[in-house]
């Protein structure tokens, strides 16, 4: 897990990013690593993945129930 959280924003110092602590910028994703799938193709690759229950983007939740809600909490990170 640290691999693809705390290290990459330690790498990049991203200084509120990659921990769940106090203060910093909420990024989760909630899913089920048995139903979990790519449904993306060449073809059609705006397509969503299944088994993703929830997402939360700078603390605010995008997908809910597995499905997205609009939200965009998302912005560009730039290095420091």
């Amino acid at each position: 897990v640290r691999k693809m959280t705390s290290l990459p924003a330690q790498v990049l110092k991203l200084k509120d990013r990659g921990l769940l602590i106090e203060g910093f910028k909420a990024d989760i994703a909630i899913f089920d690593p048995d139903t979990v799938r790519d449904n993306a193709t060449y073809e059609d690759a705006r397509q969503y993945a299944t088994g993703v229950q929830y997402v939360i983007v700078n603390g605010k939740v995008s997908v809910a129930d597995g499905k997205y809600n609009g939200t965009k909490a998302g912005k560009v990170l730039l290095k420091q």
